[in-house]
């Protein structure tokens, strides 16, 4: 499982408050967005170089097992 406060971050002071990929300003927002889109991993990357493979991962990673577990508890 992947440790959401090493990916995922907000603060008011950034983008007032809105979630980011931490050590960045990218919203994690713009993550499901490309991938909603049919863009690849590869290609969000690309757009956002200062966010890490590892990062992006682990934000998916946390968005599954946040579904399965409310699915589980349905």
């Amino acid at each position: 499982m992947a440790d959401e406060t090493r990916v995922v971050h907000s603060d008011p002071e950034i983008l007032s408050g809105t979630p980011v990929f931490v050590g960045t300003r990218v919203p994690v927002q713009s993550l499901f967005d490309y991938i909603e889109g049919g863009d690849t991993l590869d290609e969000f990357l690309t757009q956002f170089p200062s966010v890490r493979r590892e990062q992006a991962i682990a934000a998916l990673e946390l968005a599954r097992e946040s579904l399965l577990t409310r699915a589980r508890t349905a």
